[in-house]
């Protein structure tokens, strides 16, 4: 299991993963779920993803292969018209792949399930946000749904839906998506760290903040410690049921 949020905020995008990768509780392995290809001036496009391993690896090796060989596919992400065409071109990767993996071909079961979140911003258009099931459909956000979550969702989703606000600060978001990952993290052991964040701010084309978060960083610590603290005196807070 896995665990990824892409959120857009009026500054830009943000992202951010686990790295945690198991097949059952004597295999735990660490495995980069964030992927970013950069044309500084022209494209950032930030893909993260979830499920099966083998499957979002060969999706990704794909895509990277056919950056560098344009006879393999045109246009590649490097080369699509639009953040629409890109992710139409990682859900057509994403059946490819299914339909090569599985016996039944693109009617894989959830062995070979794998979603994504896509997001980045090509010149010429704004920063745009999908996620990209298995059938290879997929859904862009909108003011309504401003955020996308592929992995184990439940435990890290009520932060966000009661604290998001599209003017929020980057400092916020990071604070807030870490407390998502943090309520994740203490509740399903299949979600682990370090954690990979990405920022990417509008109009700029290129890499903003991007960081790798362990259990030893200060501040993660900081947002943990407090977090478990503050929900541990606002039960205290509440009133007492009447026994009478």
């Amino acid at each position: 299991m896995t665990y990824c949020v892409g959120l857009k905020i009026d500054r830009g995008l943000v992202f951010m993963s686990d790295t945690r990768t198991n097949a059952g509780i004597d295999s735990i392995s660490t495995f980069r779920k964030m992927h970013v290809w950069e044309k500084p001036g022209d494209r950032v496009i930030v893909l993260m993803s979830a499920g099966n391993l083998a499957t979002t690896q060969s999706v990704v090796s794909m895509l990277e292969e056919r950056t560098k060989a344009a006879s393999e596919r045109n246009p590649s992400l490097l080369e699509a018209p639009s953040m629409f065409q890109t992710a139409r071109l990682v859900g057509n990767t994403v059946k490819e792949v299914i339909a090569n993996s599985s016996p039944d071909g693109e009617r894989a079961d959830s062995y070979f399930n794998a979603s994504f979140i896509l997001g980045g911003q090509i010149k010429g258009s704004a920063p745009r946000l999908f996620m990209i099931y298995p059938e290879g459909n997929f859904i862009e956000s909108s003011d309504d749904t401003p955020f996308f979550q592929v992995g184990e969702t439940k435990y890290g989703k009520p932060i966000i839906v009661r604290a998001y606000d599209k003017a929020i600060s980057l400092a916020e978001t990071v604070k807030l998506l870490l407390v998502s990952f943090d309520s994740t993290l203490k509740s399903n052991l299949s979600v682990g760290l370090p954690l990979d964040l990405l920022f990417y701010e509008k109009d700029s084309f290129k890499v903003g903040l991007r960081k790798r978060i362990g259990q030893d960083d200060p501040y993660y610590r900081t947002v943990s410690d407090g977090w478990s603290n503050a929900l541990k005196n606002a039960f205290k807070a509440l009133p007492d049921f009447p026994e009478d």
